[in-house]
This record gives C-alpha cells, sequence and structure tokens, in this order.
C-alpha cells in the first residue's frame, strides 16, 4: 500500500476526516484512547467529533456512564466504552500483572496489601473518591501510598475489575465502583478476536506488529488474535488490515488537525514514519521525559507541533517544522481555534 492511501485510510478510520456523530460514538469506535494527560484524551474525541464539542460536553459521557478511564493496556491509563472495560481486561490483564510485577515486589505490594486497599475503599466510596481521598483510606489501615505505592494500588484494583474512574467533579475525575458504574456490560464471544477487529476499525489499515504494540500484547498473541479475528476485517496487502465496513469520508472534512498529546493517530504503530518524517521524531516524543507532545499534522503527516498546556486562554500557537503554505497555516489556526473553544466551553 502506497504511503498516500496508507494515510488517507487511516485519517478516515481514526476519524478524523470522518468523524462521528458524538463524543461517545467516537469512544467506541476507536475503543481505547490514551488519556494519561486528561485534558489530551478529552480533546482527541472531540477532535473527531462533529460540530463545536466542549470540554463539558466530553465530561458529560463520562458522568453519564458512557465512557470510563482505566488501565486497559500497556499500564497506561486510556478512556474507553465503560461497556468494553470487562472484556478488554480479560485479555490484557494477566500481561499487565506480569509488567508490573518487578516495580509490584519492590514497592511491598502482594495480595494482602491489595486485599486491604480494596477493602478500605468498599467501605467509603459511597459516590465515588478522588485520588486524594483513595490515598487518605489507604493511610486509615497503615498502607502508605508515597512512592507511587498509592497510585500502583489504583492500578492493580482497576485491572482486576474493581475500580474505574467514571464522574467528573469540578477537575477531579472520581473512582467508583466499576459493578455499580458500569450497567451495561459487552460479552464478544471471542474477545482476543475482537481486541483485534476493532483495533483495526478505529487505526487500520494495520498489522499485527502494531496490534501487539497498541494492546502491551506479545507477537504471538497479536498474531493469534489476527488468526482468529481476519474473517471480520478485509486484508489490503499481506498482514495488513483495513475494516471490513469503514467510515465515509464527509464532505468537506480539513487537511489539517491538531491533535493532542499522546494521540492515537501518532502513537498506536509499531513504525511512525509514515506519519511522521524520521528527522521530526524527537521533536514530537517520546523523548527521555516519555512525552509525545501534540502534533500538527497536514494531509496525513505532522508538520509541527503545539501545546495544550496551561490555562484556557486564546488559541496557542503553532511551532511549523517548515515555513508552511499560507493554506495550512490558515487551516492550522482555525483548528487551534476550535481547541481554544473546546477548552473554555
Amino acid at each position: 500500500m502506497n504511503t498516500k492511501r496508507l494515510l488517507a485510510e487511516r485519517l478516515r478510520s481514526h476519524r478524523l476526516t470522518a468523524p462521528a456523530r458524538t463524543v461517545t460514538d467516537a469512544a467506541s469506535h476507536l475503543l481505547a484512547v490514551q488519556s494519561q494527560d486528561f485534558v489530551a484524551g478529552r480533546w482527541a474525541l472531540a477532535a473527531r467529533t462533529r460540530g463545536a464539542v466542549t470540554l463539558s460536553q466530553v465530561d458529560a459521557a463520562f458522568t453519564r456512564g458512557d465512557i470510563v478511564r482505566a488501565w486497559p493496556m500497556r499500564g497506561t491509563l486510556h478512556t474507553v466504552p465503560a461497556r468494553d472495560l470487562g472484556w478488554m481486561l480479560s485479555v490484557t490483564a494477566q500481561r499487565q500483572h506480569q509488567q508490573a510485577a518487578s516495580r509490584h515486589r519492590q514497592l511491598g505490594i502482594d495480595e494482602g496489601i491489595v486485599a486491604a486497599a480494596e477493602r478500605v475503599l468498599r467501605e467509603r466510596i459511597d459516590g465515588g473518591v478522588t485520588r486524594a481521598q483513595a490515598f487518605a483510606a489507604f493511610e486509615s489501615v497503615g498502607i502508605d501510598p508515597k512512592d507511587q505505592r498509592g497510585i500502583h494500588l489504583l492500578f492493580v484494583l482497576t485491572i482486576e475489575g474493581v475500580l474505574c474512574q467514571g464522574p467528573v467533579v469540578g477537575k477531579e475525575q472520581l473512582f467508583v465502583l466499576a459493578e455499580e458504574w458500569i450497567t451495561d456490560t459487552a460479552r464478544p464471544d471471542d474477545p482476543l478476536a475482537e481486541l483485534f477487529v476493532r483495533y483495526i476499525a478505529g487505526h487500520g489499515p494495520a498489522g499485527a506488529a502494531d496490534l501487539a504494540w497498541w494492546a502491551g500484547l506479545t507477537l504471538g498473541q497479536a498474531r493469534e488474535a489476527v488468526e482468529r479475528g481476519r474473517h471480520r476485517v478485509a486484508e489490503v496487502e499481506d498482514g495488513v488490515f483495513v475494516a471490513a465496513d469503514s467510515p465515509r469520508r464527509a464532505s468537506g472534512a480539513p487537511s489539517v488537525h491538531v491533535l493532542p498529546a499522546f494521540d492515537e493517530y501518532y502513537i498506536s504503530y509499531a513504525d511512525r514514519t509514515p506519519v511522521c518524517a524520521p528527522e521530526h521524531a524527537m521533536a514530537v516524543g517520546p523523548g527521555k521525559n516519555g512525552m509525545v507532545r501534540p502534533t500538527i499534522v497536514a494531509d496525513g503527516r505532522v508538520v509541527g507541533t503545539w501545546s495544550h498546556a496551561g490555562a484556557a486562554g486564546p488559541a496557542p500557537e503553532p511551532q511549523f517544522f517548515a515555513p508552511p503554505s499560507d493554506e495550512v497555516a490558515d487551516a492550522a489556526a482555525s483548528a487551534l481555534a476550535r481547541f481554544a473553544a473546546f477548552r473554555v466551553g
């Protein structure tokens, strides 16, 4: 597949040139949106939804229980459709436990401490708790949350299906009991195959190596997922798959997008060179600090960066790798103004 077609197909599957009707629809289509930066994760959904979506509208989807934030894979926070969290964890939780085991031994996190943490949270979680309130609860039973012990306990309780992050209250997102908060649960016949099919729907064209990176699976697990789900997708060339039914490109779809830190369009593949030239990769990341910067994408390629850090205010300033055409500069300014409106809405 030539690069031009690859990028056009990915822009469509990512809902960047075929935006979804609602924030919830966008989340369902992508299945998981990296969201350790909470503003970034919410803008990722807004950027893939029709119209002038605001931060409060995305927060409303969390508060309704349509979407949640959790650690479904790679030990990284993602926004996922609430109904899909359980079956995703049935595929990915064991791998996450294995990858975190050494760090948990260093922190003294064992089954007894996890059980004590769960008991005290169940006693105090009425309506949800903030991270600080959860840490205070741990301290009340002699568990020191410092040195990342507290956040690792919340991680373990999440991948074990006890907790998720749900309603947004002010600037806080509350931890709630998943069994109480998630009232509609999907139960696919083959969760491993479902993970592959849904990944391709929201990220294709892609293959087994891409799925392994994105989901934190071994390459062997990813290849098995492909074999079990390949009859539900279309193979466009050897080992490269697209959805059997892709969303239709919107008329007048923009050619320039401003995407958040850690955006799925950039980060979701084993090889990012089709999207970003190697000479610009360090400007985007991940660098030594692990950050992946917000990007400006024109015709599917990263052409610059920007920043969504700081308080809401004027539209951020773009930083292009090379002087852009007037058309690209104007389109980027318009997209950044949309982000500024999203932030204050």
